[in-house]
């Protein structure tokens, strides 16, 4: 595919910015799916986790 984008046979899907229509896409379900696949008590973890890493003492 990369060969057929660099030599002009297809078209690079991308946005007004630059950036992958497909990744783009992806990236925008990938939170919600992880999520969902998760116990409450698993996605409690990860955010107490993310809170102290941000807000923690250095």
């Amino acid at each position: 595919m990369v060969g057929r984008i660099a030599t002009g046979e297809i078209d690079d899907l991308t946005t007004e910015d630059g950036k992958n229509a497909a990744a783009v896409a992806l990236g925008r379900m990938g939170g919600k799916a992880r999520a969902e696949g998760m116990t409450a008590k698993r996605r409690k973890e990860i955010a107490k986790k993310a809170a102290e890493k941000r807000w923690g003492s250095k």
